[in-house]
């Protein structure tokens, strides 16, 4: 075994690395793929950007002739399929590789253990289920796209000491600047991120990543706006050019000819206008369209209607030391009021403030 006793550093690195390209790889999952020859790594890669080239021909293609007899470590199970480009199990079994470690079976109909089929026939030595538990966090947004139909929802709230999440018209900065840079790392791994039109109403929100050098990685930006309220001269109006804006709409507001000027100068700006029937209905139209991963970031009745419906996969709750009082808008959830259906993976201090992960467990 070239591996050995490492097989969990180098699978860590493969994990690290797919986490590199997450909401860059289009429909395609951002797989890492590490090639170990003797215990040094020969190769390694992630999903190229847009999804093509897959990790594992890459990774082969950086080792070379090192790769015969070598161990490979993938996050996600080789494809088995002929699409834009051959299967990947195909290529490992070409490079003559010794061993292959997996972390996640696909569960894409297409693959679902074929591609670990074409390994063992060509007598290459399988083994999966190494690391999992990360692996399925690393991959989240296409399993449940895959599984689900839909992408993984992400709920982020920022919460005052108080329970607030600000006041209802008005700006409130909650917490500081570390956890607004954690805030736009997490963005950065997104395919979209939605407020309702009280955030945007309020704050007048760019919803975009402003951390130096991943400013092309700010998400689909999706606003919940019933009745078409949102100002034409609003941030997200005046980027949609920029990055992509949709508007949520009603049925009312979507054919209202009182709006029919508001709905074109939108149109012209970018923006595009979008009847939806409800929550579950938007989420399969997204997962349509590719997209594998929302964050839910704004306002205390979006986060209640996506808490309701049972769409929520994940809480990243940031807590606060500021205070907001009288006039607060509650907040659906507290470190201290979790739905018993929520469990806490993780829990840290950014600055003066915390930050709590949380995981639906059922």
């Amino acid at each position: 075994m070239a591996g050995g006793g490492n097989d969990g550093a180098f699978m860590a690195r493969a994990l690290e690395l797919s986490r590199q390209h997450l909401g860059l790889t289009g429909t395609n999952p951002s797989v890492g793929c590490v090639v170990v020859r003797n215990g040094e790594i020969v190769g390694e890669a992630v999903t190229a950007v847009g999804g093509r080239p897959h990790a594992e021909t890459q990774a082969l293609e950086i080792a070379g002739a090192r790769a015969e007899g070598a161990d490979v470590y993938v996050t996600l199970e080789p494809c088995s399929h002929y699409g834009h480009t051959p299967p990947c199990a195909n290529a490992l079994v070409a490079a003559k590789v010794a061993r292959v470690v997996v972390c996640l079976t696909d569960p894409d109909p297409r693959v679902a253990g074929r591609g670990l089929s074409i390994l063992r026939d060509a007598g290459i030595s399988v083994e999966q289920g190494l690391m999992q538990e990360e692996g399925r966090r690393a991959l989240a947004g296409y399993l449940t796209r895959q599984t689900k139909n839909r992408p993984h929802v992400t709920l982020k709230l920022a919460v005052s000491a108080d329970g607030m999440l600000g006041r209802r018209g008005e700006e409130v900065t909650i917490t500081g600047p570390e956890v607004k840079q954690a805030v736009f790392r997490l963005r950065a791994e997104s395919d979209a991120i939605l407020v309702g039109i009280g955030t945007v109403l309020s704050d007048d929100p760019e919803l975009t990543v402003r951390i130096p050098g991943l400013e092309d990685r700010s998400p689909i930006r999706i606003v919940m706006d019933r009745k078409l309220q949102i100002p034409v001269t609003s941030k997200l109006v005046q980027t949609a050019r920029q990055v992509p804006v949709i508007v949520l709409v009603g049925e009312q507001a979507a054919s209202d000819e009182t709006l029919a000027e508001k709905r074109e100068q939108l149109r012209e700006a970018g923006v595009e206008i979008v009847h939806c029937r409800d929550l579950a209905s938007l989420l399969r139209t997204l997962a349509e369209r590719g997209l594998s991963s929302l964050m839910v970031e704004g306002g205390a009745v979006v986060a209640r209607a996506f808490l309701d419906a049972g769409l929520v996969d994940r809480i990243i709750l940031s807590e606060g030391v500021v205070t907001v009082g009288v006039g607060g808008l509650e907040s659906p959830v507290t470190a201290s009021d979790m739905p018993r259906e929520f469990t806490l993976i993780r829990s840290s201090e950014l600055g003066r403030d915390r930050l709590f992960e949380y995981e639906r467990s059922s």
